[in-house]
C-alpha cells in the first residue's frame, strides 16, 4: 500500500506534538548507551523519522528519510516482532545483513508500535556503532512500554482530531439550523398570514354557502399551518439550548385568554359544542401568551381526536395554591404503550388519515408547564379523555 505523502507527513507533526517523545528518546539513549535513537513512521514504501535523538552525527533529522529496502524496520514491519543484536559481528543472522554493512553500526533494537486498531504504525529503535547489552527483560521492557505509551498518544490525538471534525459539523449544522427557524419565523409566516387575512376578508364579502365552506378549509388550514410553524419554533429553538422561554406577568387575564383561544377555534370548527366551566378566583402568575398556545394544542387535539356529535368541555379554576386547567373529550382510549410516549416528541396517538400533524403540539404543551412549574397530565378510559395542566398560584412574577 502506497501511503500518500501528506498523510506521513501528518504523522511526523502527530509525533512532534507528543510532548514526551523527547524524554523517551533521551532516556533510550541514556539507559542504553547507544547514540541515536528514533521513532519511525514505516509503510511498505517509506521509512520516515518522525522524533529523532542523534548524539552520534547520524544525520537524520524528523521527515528525513531510508530507502525503506535498506532497514530492518522493513522486515519488522511483515512480522510485527521485535529485533534486538547486542553485537552485530557475533550474531548468526545479521553480521553479514546489508543494514549494518550500510549504516555502520554493532548495537541495534527497534520494537514495533501497534495502534489500537491494529495498524502497524512503526517503530521505536535505536542504534550505536558500539556493541551494547540491550537484549535484557529490563532494556526489552522499557522499550515495550515506550511504544504503547507512544501508540496510546497517537490513538488519543486520533480521537481528539475526529472530536474536533465532528464539532466542526455539528456548529456547521448548528448555524443551519438557525437559519431553518429563521426561515420558519419569518419567510413562512408572513406569507401564511396573508393568506389567513385574505380568508376573513373572503368570509365577509362572499355569503353563500359554497363560498363560506371553501373559506372555512382556507382558514382551517391556516390555524394548522402556524400550529405547526410555531411548534417546530419551539421545539428547534429547544434543542439549540435556549429551551421554552416565558415572560410571566401578575394576574394574567386567563378567562379572557382562553376565550379568545376558544372562539378562534370555534370559527374553524362551528359545529362543535365547547362547553366551559371557568372559576378563576385568585390571580395567577403565568405567560399569557404561552398558556395560550398549550391551551390551543389541547383543545386542537380534542377537536381532531374526539367524535364530531360530542362536546369538548372545559374547566378552569384557581384556588389559594394552583390553577387548573383541564380539556375533556370523549373518544378513542389512549393505549398505555402510547400514553408513556405523549409528551415526547414526535409521539402521536392513533390518528385518521386526515389528522395530520408533527406529533409536537404535546410536548411543547408540557414543556411549557413545566417553564411554568407547574405540571400536564393526561387520563385516558373508554369513555373519555382528559389533559389536566396545574400551575401553582403562588409563585412570584
Amino acid at each position: 500500500m502506497n501511503i500518500p505523502k501528506n498523510t506521513i507527513l501528518d504523522d511526523v507533526e502527530a509525533i512532534s506534538n507528543i510532548p514526551a517523545i523527547a524524554h523517551i528518546l533521551d532516556i533510550v539513549c541514556k539507559t542504553t548507551g547507544m547514540g541515536f535513537a528514533a521513532v519511525a513512521r514505516v509503510t511498505t514504501n517509506n521509512w520516515v523519522a518522525c522524533a529523532v535523538h542523534d548524539e552520534i552525527n547520524f544525520g537524520l533529522t524528523p521527515g528525513g528519510e531510508l530507502k525503506i529496502e535498506t532497514t530492518i524496520c522493513n522486515e519488522i514491519r511483515g512480522h510485527h516482532n521485535a529485533v534486538i543484536i547486542d553485537n552485530v559481528s557475533k550474531s548468526d543472522i545479521y553480521a553479514n545483513h546489508h543494514t549494518p554493512l550500510l549504516y555502520g553500526f554493532q548495537s541495534y533494537i527497534s520494537i514495533p508500535i501497534t495502534l489500537k486498531t491494529g495498524e502497524f504504525f512503526g517503530t521505536l529503535c535505536a542504534i550505536d556503532p558500539k556493541p551494547a547489552i540491550i537484549d535484557t527483560p529490563s532494556v526489552i521492557g522499557m522499550f515495550k512500554m515506550f511504544a504503547e505509551l507512544i501508540a496510546f498518544h497517537l490513538d488519543a490525538l486520533e480521537q481528539l482530531a475526529i472530536s474536533e471534525e465532528r464539532l466542526s459539523r455539528e456548529q456547521e449544522t448548528s448555524e443551519l439550523r438557525e437559519q431553518f427557524i429563521a426561515i420558519l419565523g419569518h419567510d413562512l409566516r408572513n406569507p401564511l398570514n396573508a393568506v389567513s387575512n385574505s380568508a376573513q376578508l373572503l368570509a365577509k364579502i362572499n355569503s353563500d354557502e359554497k363560498g363560506q365552506r371553501l373559506v372555512n378549509i382556507i382558514k382551517n388550514s391556516s390555524y394548522r399551518m402556524n400550529g405547526l410553524i410555531e411548534n417546530m419554533l419551539d421545539f428547534a429553538s429547544g434543542r439549540l439550548g435556549g429551551g421554552i422561554t416565558i415572560t410571566k406577568s401578575p394576574n394574567e387575564d386567563l378567562v379572557k385568554i382562553l376565550e379568545q383561544v376558544i372562539d378562534e377555534l370555534q370559527a374553524i370548527w362551528p359545529e362543535r359544542s365547547i362547553e366551559t366551566s371557568f372559576k378563576i378566583n385568585h390571580p395567577v402568575c403565568a405567560d399569557g401568551k404561552r398558556i395560550a398556545q398549550l391551551f390551543s394544542n389541547l383543545l386542537g387535539n380534542a377537536l381532531n381526536y374526539s367524535a364530531v356529535n360530542s362536546p369538548i368541555i372545559i374547566n378552569a379554576e384557581s384556588n389559594g395554591e394552583e390553577f387548573s386547567l383541564c380539556v375533556i373529550n370523549e373518544g378513542k382510549q389512549i393505549p398505555d404503550a402510547k400514553m408513556e410516549r405523549l409528551f415526547l416528541p414526535f409521539s402521536r396517538g392513533e390518528v385518521e388519515p386526515n389528522q395530520k400533524g408533527l406529533g409536537l403540539g404535546l410536548y411543547i404543551a408540557s414543556e411549557i408547564a413545566i417553564a411554568h412549574g407547574g405540571s400536564l397530565a393526561v387520563s385516558s378510559t373508554k369513555e373519555i379523555t382528559s389533559f389536566t395542566l396545574k400551575l401553582p398560584v403562588a409563585q412570584l412574577c
